[in-house]
């Protein structure tokens, strides 16, 4: 009991720390968090795991994006969201800054912004993606350079942009999501798969190059979750699909990066897999 008090109060005692130094003058890596707007810790909130974190969001305005941003907001975090769809604003808690991701010119003007305010993100979710199912033969070049560009691309944006900021402050945490597709074959997926391989290839080296310096990585791997970008595909009208109603939730998703990203640090998680109770290895 009196270890668990303790530790708790160490990790309450470093979320007020991280704002101070967030706070200070000086500081090259770390704006600060906006006055209008802000979510500073105040009674309860500061209780929140995620209390005085940053968290960055890439594809947040729907989907897994958006089950992960309310997830970390819910925890204690000020989350930034980043997609095309969205209108720059900032709220209680929330900045969203309207991005496409895989514009490398766009994502180096919205970090430079986030730096600047509300400042140098703790955790960093590369989300965004695309999906659709065709046979090689009727998957054109546009169809795979877009998957490519959205579901790989982006991701190595988002994180080049921000690597030597959390290396230089010897913390961070990036979550990549994944997919089962990221580690198994599925036909008609030809541009899915190969963007997912390609992240978690981009995970693995970025495990090995981050080694040492306080900034940690995992490797979010869900099986399929039921969110739009399986309207146009129609999984129950298909044969050894898994039904849309035994799908995963985004929030079983957002819910396993929070379980990574509230560990101690001596923790590395490095890789989750979630597949739904009654699964087709289809899809």
């Amino acid at each position: 009991m009196h270890d668990d008090a303790g530790r708790r109060e160490a990790e309450l005692q470093d979320g007020h720390e991280r704002l101070a130094r967030r706070a200070a003058p000086g500081r090259e890596d770390a704006g600060r968090i906006p006055a209008p707007g802000a979510r500073r810790p105040g009674p309860g909130l500061s209780d929140l795991p995620l209390a005085g974190k940053l968290g960055l969001v890439t594809g947040a305005s729907r989907g897994i994006g958006h089950a992960v941003a309310e997830q970390l907001h819910a925890a204690g975090a000020h989350v930034v969201r980043l997609a095309r769809s969205l209108v720059d604003r900032t709220t209680d808690g929330w900045t969203d800054l309207r991005c496409d991701v895989t514009d490398p010119a766009a994502v180096e003007r919205a970090v430079g912004r986030v730096l600047a305010e509300p400042g140098l993100p703790d955790i960093v979710v590369n989300n965004a993606g695309i999906f659709f199912i065709k046979p090689v033969e009727e998957t054109t070049p546009a169809d795979f350079s877009r998957t490519i560009a959205v579901n790989l691309t982006a991701s190595f944006l988002v994180t080049r942009a921000l690597v030597p900021h959390l290396v230089r402050r010897g913390a961070g945490h990036f979550i990549t999501i994944g997919s089962i597709s990221d580690h198994v074959a599925f036909t008609g997926s030809t541009a899915y798969a190969a963007s997912k391989f390609g992240l978690r290839g981009m995970h693995e080296v970025l495990r090995a190059e981050l080694a040492r310096t306080g900034v940690r990585t995992t490797l979010v791997s869900p099986g399929p979750v039921d969110t739009p970008i399986w309207d146009p595909v129609d999984p129950d009208a298909r044969p050894g699909f898994t039904k849309r109603s035994a799908m995963l939730r985004p929030e079983d998703v957002a819910e396993a990066v929070l379980f990574a990203v509230t560990r101690a640090s001596r923790v590395d998680v490095t890789e989750i897999r979630l597949l739904p109770t009654v699964y087709s290895p289809r899809g």
